[in-house]
Parts: C-alpha cells; sequence; structure tokens
C-alpha cells in the first residue's frame, strides 16, 4: 500500500500564503466603544443660594480594574499669602512644585493621610516639590500663614474633570460599562452614584451638592497647635 499523503485544498493553500506574506495573522482588535459623561452640577449654600465657585468641584468615574491615568508634573504657586491654583487635581504618581513668589518665608505642609509631608521654609524664588502616591484629598496648608489653603486632588482614574462657571461638566472618552460617579466640593459632603454609560454616552445629568450645613473650622498649624496672634506670623 502506497504512503498517504496530505491533501491541501488549492483555496486553503492560497489563503495561508496570502496571509504569511501579508504580516497579518488574524483579524484587527475591535477598540471597546467609548461615550461621554455630562451634565450640570449646583452646590447649595445656606439659604438656597447656589454656589458662586461651582467650578472648584470635581467630578470623576470609578470602577474596578478602571484605567489609570499617567503621572505629571505640576505647579502650584505660592503668591499673595495663597495658593494658585487653589485647587490642582493630578494623576496618582504626580509630582507637584511650590514655586514662591512671595517676598517672605513659607512652609508648605499637609498631615492628611492619603499624602502627608512637611517641605519646610523656603524664600521667594525658590521651590520645593513632593510626590503624591496615593489617591486620595490632600489637603495643604503654610505653616507661616493660617488662612492659605490648597486642595490636592490625586486621581487614580482616567476619567475625570471639573465643571465650568455655570456648573456644566463633560467627562469624555469613557468607555462603556458600570462606574460610580463621584462629585467633590471643599464645602459640601461627597456625593456618589452608580452610573451605566452606554454606547450613547450619559448626558443630561443633574446633580446636586449640599454645602448648607458647612462651617469654617481654622486647621492647626503641622505640630497640631494653634496658630499664633490669631493665625499669622510674618
Amino acid at each position: 500500500m502506497g504512503r498517504l499523503m496530505p491533501v491541501i485544498r488549492p483555496s486553503h493553500a492560497v489563503i495561508c500564503v496570502a496571509t504569511l506574506f501579508s504580516g497579518v495573522s488574524g483579524p484587527k482588535p475591535v477598540s471597546a466603544p467609548v461615550a461621554v459623561v455630562a451634565g450640570r452640577l449646583t452646590v447649595m449654600e445656606r439659604n438656597n443660594k447656589t454656589a458662586t465657585d461651582v467650578g472648584q468641584a470635581v467630578l470623576w468615574l470609578d470602577a474596578p480594574g478602571v484605567r489609570t491615568p499617567a503621572p505629571k508634573s505640576f505647579d502650584v504657586i505660592t503668591e499673595g499669602k495663597d495658593f494658585r491654583p487653589r485647587v490642582t487635581i493630578v494623576p496618582v504618581g504626580s509630582t507637584v512644585r511650590f514655586p514662591n513668589n512671595d517676598p517672605f518665608n513659607h512652609n508648605v505642609f499637609s498631615l492628611s493621610d492619603e499624602g502627608a509631608f512637611d517641605l519646610g521654609l523656603f524664600g521667594r524664588g525658590e521651590a520645593k516639590s513632593t510626590k503624591f502616591t496615593k489617591p486620595g484629598l490632600v489637603r495643604v496648608y503654610c505653616n507661616v500663614h493660617a488662612n492659605m489653603a490648597a486642595f490636592i486632588v490625586v486621581m487614580g482614574s482616567a476619567y475625570y474633570g471639573q465643571p465650568g462657571g455655570d456648573g456644566a461638566f463633560s467627562i469624555p472618552g469613557v468607555p462603556v460599562g458600570k462606574y460610580v460617579l463621584n462629585a467633590w466640593h471643599e464645602r459640601a459632603a461627597g456625593m456618589k452614584q452608580d452610573v451605566d454609560v452606554t454606547a450613547q454616552g450619559l448626558t443630561g445629568l443633574d446633580l446636586q451638592l449640599d454645602a448648607r450645613g458647612f462651617k469654617f473650622v481654622e486647621h492647626l498649624n503641622k505640630f497640631g497647635q494653634p496658630y499664633s496672634r490669631g493665625g499669622a506670623r510674618y
């Protein structure tokens, strides 16, 4: 009995050769659909007045395995006995530099669990920096001037944004899926809401943060003590 030889169909051979020389190993992966999450945020103050600084709020989408943004470098300037900007969103792993533009010393610090640090005293024209490695809210103060405050929102999600002065917000490029939508403002209790983002997007959201119960409490210095002379040492 003769030796059996494999049978190669001509059409199959043509496809294999074409695939080999084209360098294509199979169908191209299809990108997951992305959509926009958009709406309007209102921050309610006492006497049911709407806050005029709604643009300082932060919104973000979170979910298990959510894509994290690449770290970057940021500047928060000390000038006129103030931090500028007051609110800064940074991806986790980012470095923030604090240049001093005032003609006197500052001591930038935070006691927040998410990113405690102490940069010590530094003068005009100097700058010191720190790296933020944990997602969360870091409250930043000056140990010399009690009135100075800034907020570093360290983001572990790539899908975030801030509203405009009218409260309108838009977070583009969000993959279809289920998320928790978060909203934060320095004077309001935070908000969390489950959302389902479809290929058609999720728009027309009407969100509200309640700051009507806000009461100002002066923070302590970096030693956990009240500031001297009413909180201002020059």
